[in-house]
């Protein structure tokens, strides 16, 4: 009995292999409208497997027609990347050019072969500075010497760039007199670093039918750091919390390069007599 069960599953086996396998249909048959307007309604058949791949590129092809670029049954690449170099030397396409002397001297127009040529015996790059101009204005420059510093001023600028940062403390309209003042000093010391400062009172239960409470607390805080900070934003009701921002009197530039100057200062170093007195 086993053997007759294992013949007759060896059938099975051999009949799968021989049963051709039919391709499966390319997944842009599934587009909508393509058996409305694609190639089955022009009564055309494509040729090899249908899995994808040739017969894809195919149908793409057929669909897309002259208008989409194709000339004499050859598809043309139409645009392209747009470089935000500028044009330099042999890149520049046009009859003549408004060229500028190294030094910022005008030189006037001139064609391009002869403003390539000057280029050549300066031992410089004609490079195009504004294109959009008619005719084009170009200067003579060496130009990876131009990179080079336009790299680095953009990275001076990037270091010295300060950006305001919005820091936030929470109070309750019932705080404790020695957590108000640890949180006057955290408002102090973001106001010193330049940062504006967010101050929210959260109100819960019945402190909400007493919103005045709220509204003096924050005078209170406005007033003991007016020296560092004025109030951008007067105190209003948002739902259940009360807000008010505080903006710094200096700059944030300022006060990065005041800490890095005192950053820079070296420390008194502590001698071995001073040490051993201690």
């Amino acid at each position: 009995m086993v053997t007759g069960m294992a013949k007759a599953m060896s059938a099975v086996v051999v009949r799968r292999r021989e049963t051709p396998v039919q391709p499966r249909w390319p997944r842009m048959y599934a587009v909508r409208g393509f058996f409305a307007a694609g190639p089955f309604a022009q009564g055309l058949r494509f040729t090899g497997p249908i899995a994808g791949g040739a017969a894809t590129r195919q149908a793409r092809q057929v669909l897309a027609g002259p208008a989409a670029g194709t000339a004499g049954g050859r598809r043309e690449v139409q645009g392209g990347h747009i470089s935000p170099e500028p044009r330099i030397n042999e890149r520049i396409r046009v009859p003549e050019v408004r060229l500028v002397g190294p030094n910022g001297e005008q030189v006037g127009i001139v064609a391009i072969g002869d403003a390539l040529r000057l280029a050549q015996e300066a031992d410089l790059d004609l490079v195009e500075v504004a294109p959009t101009a008619r005719p084009p204005v170009c200067k003579l420059m060496d130009y990876g010497k131009f990179k080079y510093e336009s790299a680095l001023k953009a990275r001076e600028a990037r270091k010295n760039q300060a950006q305001t940062v919005i820091k936030e403390i929470k109070l309750r309209p019932k705080i404790d007199p020695h957590d108000y003042a640890t949180k006057r000093g955290h408002v102090e010391r973001f106001l010193k670093q330049g940062d504006k400062v967010k101050v929210t009172i959260m109100f819960r239960g019945r402190e909400q039918s007493r919103p005045e409470l709220g509204f003096r607390l924050l005078q209170r805080l406005a007033t003991d750091v007016e020296e560092l900070g004025f109030v951008e934003a007067q105190p209003k009701q948002d739902g259940r919390n009360m807000i008010m921002v505080i903006g710094p009197t200096r700059k944030k530039s300022e006060a990065k390069a005041e800490r890095a100057a005192a950053r820079s200062v070296p420390r008194p170093r502590r001698g071995p007599q001073a040490s051993a007195s201690a």
